[in-house]
């Protein structure tokens, strides 16, 4: 037994020798070694702390230049890079169907508005008038609520026309004053001048010869007996109205009341 236990321990002996010192028995002197021996002695030990771990600070509270960079490199966010993928042509014709191009917005142009043109005015003179045709165009233009657009002027003239009833006693006159008011006719007057007229009752007086006759045709339908027309040499007045600055309507209201006096005159004059 003894023999067999020194077999062994030679064994081991032999074993251990060659895990030891084997290497340095087989390498080629010719070749360097591939990595010169570590130097155990200048060999440190760091801490590698991750990035989201705070930095420690000295007690002097000032960190040292050469950690600055290294902290900053550490704290930096690492770019990540993701690959798009290439847009293909049907994806892309399919993109422009979904998604049309914007409207561009409408251009306003701004346009002054247009000015209105200044109405047009007319100014006018509508006569002659007296006795109850002046009292009748009268009545007419108060009905136009012309105001003080409407005025009226009185015109003289040497010489006219009338239509009268000869002069007679005063108990005749009255009653054929009479007479005339049961026939409806108010434009009269008994003239009480001295002279060979003197209670003779006119029934108008006109500017024309033709304008009397026409009048004295009219009474005579009437029903007026005694009634003539002719010359008068005393002075007569009539009634001339004047309108100012009447708009469009106005002036053709105006001209649309000359039918109802049909002796009467309208003529266009300037306005003041």
């Amino acid at each position: 037994m003894k023999w067999i236990f020194g077999l062994l321990l030679l064994g081991n002996m032999v074993f251990f020798a060659v895990m030891q010192w084997g290497s340095a028995l087989t390498v080629d002197e010719s070749n360097p070694q591939l990595q010169p021996p570590l130097n155990a002695d200048k060999i440190k030990i760091v801490n590698i702390l991750p990035a989201s771990a705070p930095v420690p600070v000295p007690a002097s509270g000032v960190l040292p230049a050469s950690s600055v960079p290294a902290i900053a490199a550490a704290s930096a966010p690492v770019p990540v890079t993701v690959p798009v993928p290439p847009v293909t042509a049907p994806l892309a014709a399919s993109a422009a169907v979904a998604s049309p191009p914007l409207p561009s917005p409408p251009v306003i142009t701004a346009v002054a508005p247009p000015v209105a043109a200044p109405a047009k005015l007319s100014c006018m003179e509508w006569g002659e008038f007296s006795g109850a045709d002046l009292r009748r165009a009268d009545k007419a233009l108060t009905a136009l609520k012309l105001g003080a657009k409407a005025k009226q002027r009185i015109v003289e003239y040497n010489t006219g026309y009338w239509v009268y009833i000869v002069p007679m006693k005063m108990p005749f006159v009255k009653k054929k004053i009479a007479q005339l008011k049961k026939l409806k006719i108010e434009d009269y007057f008994v003239v009480k001048e001295q002279g060979a007229w003197k209670n003779s009752i006119s029934l108008g007086v006109f500017k024309s010869e033709e304008a009397a006759k026409k009048y004295l045709a009219k009474v005579r339908a009437l029903g007026v007996k005694g009634a003539k027309s002719g010359e008068r040499s005393s002075k007569l007045k009539f009634t001339v109205f004047t309108l100012n600055r009447l708009d469009s309507a106005a002036s053709s209201q105006v001209s649309a009341l000359r039918k109802d006096f049909p002796d009467s005159e309208i003529k266009q004059i300037s306005c003041n």
